[in-house]
């Protein structure tokens, strides 16, 4: 089994934390964002995708299933 990942005690995250928390390339993120309806990072002014915690466990939960 995998080893639990440590999330930082953030609010929220850019695309390239998330990747190297969860070992995930940008392009897959981007292209789970269109298939799981429950992952929706939330997008800055500049359109720059911020993650929150539970979008970071529903990641690893999509990875874990996969």
């Amino acid at each position: 089994m995998a080893s639990r990942v440590e999330i930082p005690g953030k609010e929220a995250f850019r695309i390239g934390e998330v990747c190297r928390l969860t070992a995930t390339k940008p392009f897959v993120l981007r292209y789970w964002e269109t298939e799981f309806p429950m992952l929706r990072p939330l997008k800055t002014p500049k359109g720059h995708r911020l993650y929150r915690r539970q979008d970071i466990e529903t990641v690893l939960e999509i990875k874990r299933l996969l």
